[in-house]
């Protein structure tokens, strides 16, 4: 059995892991790169084995850096099954349209701006290439063995994180994989604990915040206190949100805020086509999260959806203070670009950045510091307050990602890390062998080994 890492190595985007036993070929995520241009570049290259080669996807959650290059898969050759849960499924079918729409879009604006290094600018994929993707979708259901082949099966079980989202145990050749996915917070606002595994023989842990821990700051408190400021110097606040499950909780504490009369009545905005289809979805799948269908009824009725983009415009060119929520999360594209454009240049503006920002991203550069970014081909001054709320993170910390390896019976024979950068990676790889005595692993992109 081997097992070559050919994404979500040495970085938090692209993940992919394939699986090889037996003539079997498993693909673990099939995600997007995002960020550093290095990287991206990486989405054109073809898979160091041919998509037509491989027999199952399994999906651990719906986000673009786990899912988003299912489409150039399936245009490439795959033909087989790809494993997820019901709301992964829904999920990653609102985030693949939406990619694709986007990549078509910005493709355009390069092409009618000429701003493209290339003649004529392609998008990754096409909205009639992410379709394609669909009918090869099948549905499981947690804590259900499904067998995947005579001697293989797969186990999902929650791991928190957004809704959906699962850590996957892959049994073969009498040996158990578990895969952890994304891992969520044992305190999560709106989601449940994860899931710990019990027996693994070899663990794939990510480590995205695998060097920080949370602060134990009162997140509602926070956002009191910059809405109040931000309106009472006439100002408006855009945050730019992951559109699934981050979106959901800042509309619950924003509601919860205004029940208790602790922030303005000004428009609160929900500016995200996708993200108004994910509320159906969350309203739509009771039993992965902890609200109540009056809850979520309740809290909508405080926003303004909108899905239209002369809707977008308009609102743009209203001055009054505001609450704009609008992806994309880590500020590569969406509608929130359309309101930075316009927004980050003024002094009155506040932008808070609630998620995580990888290497190379606009919402990573903004928080470094960045006096100017660059959107559609040219540059903006940045004069906004730029501001971050670590409390609404939805991956794990280093404890949350300890304690999630706290409740196994044996000793993996190895945990290979992924899912993270170098520092965050290597000091979690420590904190594992201290506290456990694990053999880790910290596997390099393109690299291979023998199980």
């Amino acid at each position: 059995m081997k097992v070559k890492f050919i994404g979500g190595a040495g970085t938090v985007t692209g993940s992919k892991t394939l699986i090889e036993s037996d003539g079997i070929r498993i693909l673990i995520d099939c995600g997007l790169f995002q960020g550093l241009k290095s990287l991206r570049e990486l989405n054109w290259d073809p898979l160091p084995v041919l998509p037509s080669a491989i027999d199952f996807v399994l999906l651990t959650h719906g986000h673009l850096d786990h899912c988003g290059w299912l489409p150039r898969l399936v245009n490439q050759g795959f033909s087989g099954k790809i494993y997820c849960t019901r709301p992964t499924k829904d999920i990653t079918k609102l985030i693949l349209l939406d990619s694709a729409k986007i990549q078509e879009e910005e493709a355009n604006k390069a092409n009618e701006g000429k701003y493209s290094k290339h003649e004529i600018a392609e998008p990754l994929y096409t909205v009639e290439q992410a379709e394609k993707v669909f009918p090869l979708f099948r549905v499981i259901e947690t804590n259900e063995a499904v067998a995947l082949d005579a001697q293989i099966e797969a186990v999902y079980t929650n791991a928190g994180h957004i809704l959906g989202a699962c850590s996957i145990a892959l049994t073969l050749e009498n040996k158990t994989l578990v895969f952890s996915g994304d891992i969520g917070r044992d305190d999560d606002v709106l989601l449940y604990p994860p899931t710990k595994p019990k027996k693994a023989d070899y663990i794939f842990l990510e480590s995205t915040y695998g060097n920080r821990i949370h602060p134990k700051t009162d997140t509602k408190l926070e956002l009191e206190m910059y809405f109040n400021n931000t309106v009472e110097n006439g100002g408006t606040i855009i945050i730019p949100s992951f559109a699934v499950e981050r979106a959901q909780t800042i509309m619950y504490l924003l509601w919860r805020l205004r029940e208790e009369d602790r922030i303005p009545n000004i428009p609160y905005i929900i500016d995200t086509p996708m993200g108004i289809n994910a509320l159906n979805i969350f309203s739509n799948n009771q039993k992965w999260h902890k609200l109540t269908s009056e809850d979520c009824a309740e809290m909508s009725k405080m926003f303004s959806l909108v899905s239209d983009y002369q809707e977008t415009m308009e609102l743009i060119l209203d001055e009054r203070p505001k609450v704009v929520i609008a992806a994309s999360g880590m500020v590569t594209g969406g509608r929130v670009l359309s309101y930075l454009e316009h927004y980050i240049g003024l002094l009155e503006t506040t932008v808070i950045i609630v998620g995580y920002q990888a290497e190379g991203t606009r919402g990573r550069k903004l928080l470094e510091g960045a006096k100017e970014i660059k959107i559609h081909g040219q540059y903006y001054p940045v004069k906004a307050k730029i501001l971050e709320i670590q409390g609404l993170s939805a991956h794990g910390d280093q404890k949350d990602l300890l304690n999630w390896l706290s409740e196994l019976a044996n000793k993996p024979t190895k945990v290979f890390l992924v899912h993270g950068e170098n520092e965050p990676l290597d000091e979690l790889r420590i904190k594992v062998q201290e506290k456990y005595g694990f053999d880790c692993k910290v596997p390099l992109m393109g690299q291979e080994f023998e199980l």
